[in-house]
């Protein structure tokens, strides 16, 4: 006998303001479901989620929960305000009958620090502390907003093994690609108000809506046939009966109202890159270099070369040092031992994962100006700024609206925005795919597809990963660091494993290992030169390559201008073959003396050291 539905929504509608969110929108949950609720940012998911919950209270449509079912919901940014402590904020979630044990085991997996002040933690501490919360009451149905923002790899995947297993039924929103296809068994797609459900997991999401679209532009070109027919007749028709004339009046008015009031789906966000002058052939070479904190070990001594075009991935739980190896990279902070250098005509550009740059105070249109102006100049281009807003989904009336008021996806989209409107060759990414919509990822791999630069990506996004990486560089614990060909797949099948917390006995290992080391890394960490001087052709090599280089750019340059012209492989075809065979060896030549001078560059510092 099938069991009865223990949630169900019907035709939910809810209106902010004078805009619909919500229009016809449906749910049914049945016991021990794996829903995953997916649709555009600003579509309405979270509202409705909200609603399942019985925090918020529809305009029209019916809410039946079953009397006795239990529901446990999970917002993306979870108030702690009221409790002294983490523990206690978890504790305060469980009913009389709920097992405290649970609790703490729950709060002992996901590494919540239990006596932290909930007012002092990060963004991934707060969400684990909620997740312990929302699970240990071992609720009939879970509600799950965005769980797996701020996580690292090891608490996602322990995350998803917790779920899989669980009794209770679930619904959940995720932008994560990975996590919605390994939990999902059924997918409900919030689109233009309306929901749209799909008994399938959603592996199958983006073709099964791909389909939708196509039929729903096929009726709407029937649909606008129809009206020209219907204007042809009004016109040219012969007039008949008189209430018949009246009655096709009517209907075509209908139509034409029909037309006018079907919401089109919401465009994309247009990404365009400001595109710097050529970096060298090495965007980066780092020699040895090592740092500490205290008594532990960040980075052991690595050697790594990023060359240009390489998109390299960092990946490990947090803690292991990949935003202070960024810093390093970039130059944004010196090692304890070893050297970096950057290539010749290096133009870089950061995103944080902590939306740093960002005043809170500000207005949007001041952020994408920096207050100066309604003018943004972005790949060389002056645009105004409001069409520079449209362009990454922000409505015209949100210009002065300040940055605090914004959504997480919203402010995502922003930082995007204030990034990319900027020249670069190298862009650092530190975790770009928080709070960003499936569209607006797909359309950001796609940029960094066609991104004739370099770039150092930050994610615990694996699909995201092995999309955009060409390597991962992979913390291994202690401070040790190898880097692995391909994307985050690729490296778990050389690795043999994914990423995994250290555990108790890799810590105290690792805790015995820097108390050996407390001083910093000794200089012959670093590879030792020959001799204590340059050579006399060492240094004349080094004063000048620079000037070799300019040169051989300025043939290029040359080169390229002369090709560029239409008509001279038509009226020379020999002439232009010998052109493209010089701009090739010129080319050739400049990336190697490019990789002479980095090299010469590094040994001046070690011997000046």
């Amino acid at each position: 006998m099938a069991q009865p539905p223990l949630l169900t929504l019907q035709n939910i509608a809810l209106t902010f303001g004078s805009t619909p969110l919500l229009e016809a929108a449906d749910l049914t949950v049945m016991p021990r479901a794996r829903v995953a609720l997916v649709g555009r940012n600003g579509s309405g998911k979270s509202t409705l989620l909200k609603i399942a919950a019985g925090l918020v209270e529809a305009d029209a449509g019916e809410r039946f929960l079953q009397p006795g079912t239990t529901v446990r919901y999970m917002p993306q940014e979870p108030d702690m305000a009221s409790h002294a402590t983490l523990r206690d904020y978890v504790l305060a979630g469980l009913g009389p009958a709920d097992d405290p044990y649970r609790a703490d085991y729950l709060m002992e997996q996901l590494a919540v620090k239990v006596d932290a002040d909930p007012a002092s933690v990060s963004g991934g501490e707060a969400r684990r502390a909620a997740l312990a919360r929302t699970l240990a009451p071992e609720p009939d149905i879970v509600l799950l907003d965005e769980p797996t923002n701020h996580l690292d790899l090891p608490v996602i995947e322990w995350l998803e093994g917790e779920l899989a297993q669980l009794r209770s039924a679930l619904v959940f929103i995720s932008h994560d690609r990975r996590f919605a296809e390994n939990l999902s068994r059924e997918t409900v797609w919030i689109d233009r108000g309306r929901s749209r459900t799909m008994n399938k997991s959603f592996v199958h999401f983006e073709g099964w809506r791909d389909t939708l679209l196509e039929e729903e532009e096929l009726e709407r070109h029937k649909l606008d046939r129809k009206i020209v027919r219907e204007e042809h007749w009004v016109v040219h028709g012969v007039s008949g009966r008189r209430k018949r004339n009246v009655r096709r009046l009517a209907e075509l008015a209908k139509l034409r109202e029909t037309r006018a009031n079907a919401r089109k789906v919401q465009g994309g966000v247009q990404m365009t890159v400001g595109d710097a002058e050529t970096s060298g052939k090495i965007a980066i070479k780092a020699k040895g270099i090592s740092k500490i904190y205290g008594e532990r070990d960040i980075v052991k001594p690595l050697n790594i070369t990023v060359q240009r075009g390489d998109r390299i991935g960092l990946v490990g739980p947090n803690g292991s040092g990949k935003t202070t190896l960024v810093r390093l990279l970039t130059a944004e902070i010196e090692p304890d031992a070893g050297t970096v250098k950057h290539g010749t005509k290096l133009d870089m550009v950061t995103l944080d994962q902590k939306r740093e740059a960002l005043n809170p105070d500000w207005t949007l249109k001041d952020a994408l100006t920096d207050g100066s102006g309604d003018m943004v100049e972005v790949a060389g281009q002056q645009k105004h700024v409001m069409t520079y807003m449209k362009e990454f989904l922000f409505a015209p009336e949100q210009a002065r609206t300040p940055l605090h008021a914004l959504s997480g996806g919203e402010r995502g989209r922003l930082m995007l925005a204030r990034a990319l409107r900027i020249p670069s060759n190298l862009m650092v990414l530190d975790e770009p795919t928080n709070d960003l919509d499936l569209e607006t990822l797909d359309l950001l791999q796609e940029m960094l597809a066609d991104y004739a630069g370099t770039v150092i990506l930050v994610s615990h996004d694996r699909d995201f990963l092995d999309r955009v990486c060409t390597s991962v560089l992979m913390a291994e614990g202690d401070g040790k660091w190898i880097e692995y060909a391909g994307g985050y797949t690729d490296m778990v099948a050389q690795r043999g494993a994914g990423v995994a917390a250290p555990g108790a006995d890799e810590l105290k290992k690792s805790e015995k290992g820097a108390i050996k080391s407390k001083a910093p890394a000794p200089k012959s960490t670093a590879p030792k030169a020959a001799s204590t001087k340059l050579s006399f052709k060492q240094k004349y090599a080094l004063e000048n390559l620079p000037k070799e280089i300019e040169a051989l750019d300025a043939k290029i340059e040359q080169l390229s201008a002369k090709m560029s012209d239409p008509g001279f492989f038509t009226k020379d075809p020999d002439g232009f073959a010998k052109a493209t065979e010089e701009v090739a060896k010129v080319q050739a030549r400049k990336d190697e003396a490019e990789e002479e001078w980095l090299e010469l560059e590094m040994l001046r510092e070690e011997m000046e050291g």
